[in-house]
């Protein structure tokens, strides 16, 4: 393994003033014609992008008819925090469809935001497939299928014809070919690339031409962050703070982003955790030449002890020199 594919110190630990920990991973960043800007690691060995993914799996569906538009496409690809507007959102997809959520083949789970958990919890609610996050991609998978005549009860599986559909969909946006079909949490088909071929996904949406299906998503997505994922989520808050950014969050420590002139990256944290992915992001766009407040949230992640600061998660100097 050569140098460049080792993993790299993408975000230290520091507590009582000294380097306790590392979060290791790969991170590349493009230009607009697809030509490698940065390469950190190794950006060119599969990954499953998790729901990184669900820009893509969108994209397939609004090119197979899936007539939801504005926040209802931005549900579509969301990872969202089970507020009521989700769930509103989300049922609206179904009721569109002449379905409802007895239709959604998503285990059942608690809201993904805290606040949203605590709200369901203390009105006496309990796991349910409408709240968990992925929910939105699966009410759009169905309202597709009802389109086209296709089978609801196996539509999660690889071979089902919506799924087929769509894995040709996300090689044609990543630029290279499926690496390997997993089953992600929600029990969907998961498609594992490179993480270059998930920036170039990215670039290729903001650039398209406004009336084509990637573009009508990532647009979908921008001007209504707020379903992508939720209060308090980097997401959310990356994309309202920073003009025509689409950023994506994946489980096991993806994420993907681009900015309007179609600039993007896209990175894997290998230990799965989540806490260094937007400190990553905002250092990158930083150094990008990006100038936006909301970067300032995302410099470094505070850690306490006994009800004071005592520690920091923070992107190393030397990782974008």
């Amino acid at each position: 393994m050569s140098d460049r594919a080792r993993p790299v110190v993408l975000a230290e630990v520091v507590r009582s003033g000294f380097v306790e920990g590392v979060h290791r991973g790969s991170l590349v960043v493009l230009d607009p014609d697809g030509s490698v800007l940065l390469a950190r690691g190794d950006v060119v060995a599969p990954v499953f992008p998790r729901s990184s993914n669900k820009l893509m799996q969108a994209t397939g569906m609004v090119e197979l008819g899936f007539a939801g538009r504005d926040e209802l496409l931005a549900m579509a690809a969301a990872s969202h925090s089970g507020e009521p507007h989700h769930v509103d959102a989300v049922r609206r997809i179904l009721a569109a469809a002449g379905l409802d959520e007895a239709a959604l083949r998503t285990p059942p789970d608690w809201p993904l935001g805290r606040q949203a958990w605590i709200d369901v919890v203390r009105s006496g609610g309990s796991p349910a497939p409408v709240l968990m996050n992925c929910s939105g991609k699966h009410a759009a998978m169905l309202a597709t299928c009802v389109a086209h005549d296709w089978p609801l009860d196996d539509y999660r599986d690889a071979g089902h014809p919506l799924q087929v559909r769509l894995a040709a969909t996300i090689e044609r946006m990543a630029g290279e070919r499926i690496a390997a079909t997993g089953v992600d949490g929600c029990g969907a088909p998961v498609a594992a690339m490179s993480l270059t071929g998930l920036a170039r996904a990215y670039s290729r949406a903001v650039l398209a031409d406004p009336a084509a299906p990637e573009r009508a998503v990532a647009d979908a997505m921008r001007v209504h962050p707020e379903y992508v994922g939720g209060t308090d989520r980097d997401v959310t808050q990356l994309m309202t703070g920073v003009p025509g950014l689409l950023v994506k969050d994946g489980a096991e420590g993806v994420y993907a982003a681009a900015l309007a002139d179609g600039r993007a990256l896209a990175l894997k944290v290998d230990d799965g955790a989540e806490r260094p992915r937007p400190l990553v992001a905002a250092a990158v766009l930083r150094w990008l030449g990006v100038d936006a407040e909301v970067l300032d949230r995302f410099e470094v992640l505070e850690l306490s002890g006994g009800g004071r600061r005592i520690g920091e998660v923070r992107v190393p100097a030397d990782l974008l020199r």
